[in-house]
Formats: structure tokens, sequence, C-alpha cells
């Protein structure tokens, strides 16, 4: 299996090139990209290849994804990328009730189609919010993928369990619509204070090796993504999470 690493999580730990050496080092061949490394995205792409890595997936914000959509298509080219996701909204243009999660999954359909159109895939990755409720008792992650039917979905199982939710029946019911999983894991309570709460992989209270095993049986899933949203050692993190990785696979 191929192992793929959020460059997110390094965003503190650069310049890149080093960043790229290190994760090549430790065993992994794929890196996601954020826009933090799309600035140069000709650079970027040899500095992979000098560390034979790919980038098959990319996060993409929304405004570029329809504002500026030819200039995602060249840079996602130009990178080797194959699935693009839209990763997040920010807060003052989240929907506030089910109407607007609605319009919101609309517009992903929209983009989507012009994404499929250019030969690349399209989906939505989550955070917590699309799983807390609507005054309405609606579930805004089930709005946004029971409206843009055609997309995909990232998932980022630590997210759903963050909000308070059980990843496992999302898995069962919605398994053939993820085909990417971002892989990260959440302290005990009270623990890692300073890495906001997060873990290694395979180091903190989430049962990855059990949910492996349904993401496995369950999705279409071929990417899967280690990622910490604030280590405070990139290498410690890199490292023990592509061990655990390892294990579970």
């Amino acid at each position: 299996m191929n192992y793929s690493f959020q460059l997110y999580s390094a965003r503190n730990a650069t310049p890149w090139q080093q960043v790229y050496k290190k994760i090549a080092a430790l065993g992994y061949s794929q890196v996601e990209g954020f826009g933090g490394v799309y600035e140069n995205a000709s650079e970027t792409r040899g500095l992979l290849d000098s560390c034979e890595l790919t980038m098959p997936s990319a996060h993409f914000a929304i405004d570029d994804l329809e504002n500026d959509i030819q200039s995602v298509f060249s840079t996602a080219s130009t990178l080797g990328c194959t699935h693009l996701f839209c990763p997040y909204i920010i807060e003052d243009q989240r929907p506030t009730d089910a109407s607007g999660w609605h319009v919101l999954g609309k517009r992903l359909s929209e983009i989507g189609k012009q994404v499929n159109d250019k030969g690349f895939s399209f989906g939505w990755h989550n955070h917590d919010f699309e799983f807390t409720t609507c005054r309405d008792g609606s579930v805004p992650m089930r709005i946004l993928l029971e409206t843009a039917t055609d997309i995909g979905w990232e998932m980022d199982v630590a997210w759903i369990a963050r909000a308070g939710s059980d990843p496992s029946p999302w898995i069962k019911e919605f398994g053939p619509r993820v085909n990417a999983i971002h892989v990260k894991d959440i302290a005990a309570e009270g623990q890692n204070i300073d890495e906001d709460g997060w873990a290694d992989v395979g180091h903190g209270i989430l049962e990855w090796k059990s949910l492996f095993n349904q993401i496995s049986a369950q999705t279409s899933a071929t990417l899967f993504i280690a990622e910490h949203d604030n280590p405070n050692d990139l290498e410690r993190f890199a490292s023990s999470s592509i061990q655990s990785l390892k294990s579970f696979t």
C-alpha cells in the first residue's frame, strides 16, 4: 500500500525541500497538497520528483474552485494530481440552516461537474462543523452528500469523532462515496494540549485497527493520508504514524 502525508501537517517545519526528503526517507511515497505549496507548482513538482514522491490528491479552496478554476486545473496538472478536494468553508461563510447547506451542496455539485469534465475526481473534505445538527435536526454532512450526489468524500474520521459522532455508521452508509481517508488520532482527554489535543496515528483513543478493517471492506478509498493538525515534532509524528499505518494494513 502507498502511504500519503498531508503537507499541512508540516507547514511549520519548512523549508519544503527538507520536509520532502524526511517524509520520503520514512517510507511515504505520496503527499497531499494544500495552498501553501502551490505558489510555484513547477518548482514543487521538481522537488517532489527528486524525492520520488507523487501528489495524487490536493486541497483547493472553494473560492478558487468557483472563481479561478482554470488556475486550479493548471496547478493540479503540473503537480500530477488526480483527486481534488474542497477542504473547508470559513466560519462566516458557513450556512446556518438546512436550506443553506442544500445551496452549498448544489454549488459543490456544479464544481464537481467541471472538475470531472477535466478528468479529475472531486470531493468534499469534512471537519467537525458538518456534524452539528441544524435546528430541524438535519445533519449538514448528510445534506451535502444527498444534494451533491455525484461528488466523492475524503473522510476525516477524527473530526467526525471530535464532533461527537460515530464514524462507523457513516462509513457503512456512504462507503462507496468515500475515496480517500484522512488518518489521524485524538489524544486522551487532557493530553497533548500543546498539540491541540491531537495524537500521532495509533497513539490516541481511536480504534484505528478496527476502523481500517471496516474502511477496507466498505469503502472505495484508495488514498490513506496521515495528518496531524498541529504536531510539535514533525519527524516524530511522521515516523510513528507510518509505523502504525503499516501495522493496520
